[in-house]
């Protein structure tokens, strides 16, 4: 399964340093329905794309969000330009289904 959409890169409240982008609510539906393998926490490994940035992670449930969100590490977000605030064009691809 592969998901492309935008998002708007934003810090983890409880640690700053950390930036994450939200899967929209319907995609977060989407992968609920695709997967069963889930790891820690209900994590779930994917491949992400930005620009020609690719990297293997995780999403992570998030209760307060009540969508999947997913880290931007900051090599990525050095190598693509981006930064907290701005909206990426993201793609992510199920690792395991």
């Amino acid at each position: 399964m592969e998901l492309t959409f935008s998002a708007e890169l934003f810090p983890w409240a409880a640690n700053g340093s950390w930036v994450f982008a939200a899967v929209p609510m319907d995609d977060a539906d989407a992968i609920e329905d695709a997967t069963s393998l889930t790891g820690g926490f209900g994590s779930v490994k994917v491949e992400v794309q930005i620009g020609d940035t690719v990297w293997l992670t995780s999403l992570f449930p998030s209760k307060e969000m009540q969508t999947y969100v997913l880290p931007i590490k900051k090599a990525v977000r050095s190598a693509e330009g981006v930064e907290q605030g701005d909206t990426a064009e993201i793609t992510i691809r199920l690792v395991h289904v």
